[in-house]
């Protein structure tokens, strides 16, 4: 077979190909294994008993600070390696969540009341709704939506092309 021109009816790297085949890595049979940690029971435990407690992991997924499920569950592994019974160290880290956390709302609390007296404008508040902190990020967007005259413009457009729209629609059903 004769081909004319430059081309060839065969690459050159197709017999190199064929005489040393490209590496085919093994693959994984079925699905891949899910990692599993040694304190994730204590997790889901802690999860069930504080449901409220699941919005900190959601919001801090990329902060330092590790969500309050792990630290519970690092504590019960830390007592159940000194001894204690399980069931027992689980009481113990929850007492432990539970007055940290009242500790920590107290102390907001009276830190809001000394802003409050001297008229300046509260702290942050340590335990967020997870709703709250998304709509305050949103809230500038609603903002903007309801007095940027850009954004205005476009949506009167949207309602006269609707309008438009629905009165042909109605025309034509006569």
């Amino acid at each position: 077979m004769r081909v004319k021109g430059l081309a060839r009816p065969e690459p050159r790297w197709l017999k190199a190909l064929e005489r040393a085949p490209p590496v085919t890595f093994p693959r994984p049979e079925g699905k891949i294994k899910t990692l599993v940690l040694p304190e994730d029971v204590y997790v889901t435990k802690f999860n069930r008993i504080h449901p409220d407690s699941l919005y900190h992991d959601a919001i801090k997924i990329s902060g330092f600070d590790p969500p309050p499920a792990r630290v519970f569950a690092w504590r019960v592994l830390e007592l159940k390696e000194q001894g204690v019974d399980e069931d027992v160290a689980m009481a113990v880290a929850d007492n432990e969540y539970r007055t940290e956390k009242k500790a920590k709302k107290k102390a907001y609390k009276e830190l809001k009341e000394i802003a409050r007296s001297e008229g300046r404008k509260p702290p942050p508040n340590p335990y967020p709704s997870a709703i709250k902190e998304i709509q305050a990020e949103e809230k500038k967007y609603v903002m903007d939506r309801l007095h940027n005259p850009k954004v205005i413009e476009i949506a009167n457009k949207m309602k006269e092309e609707r309008d438009r729209m629905l009165r042909d629609r109605a025309a034509g059903q006569r």
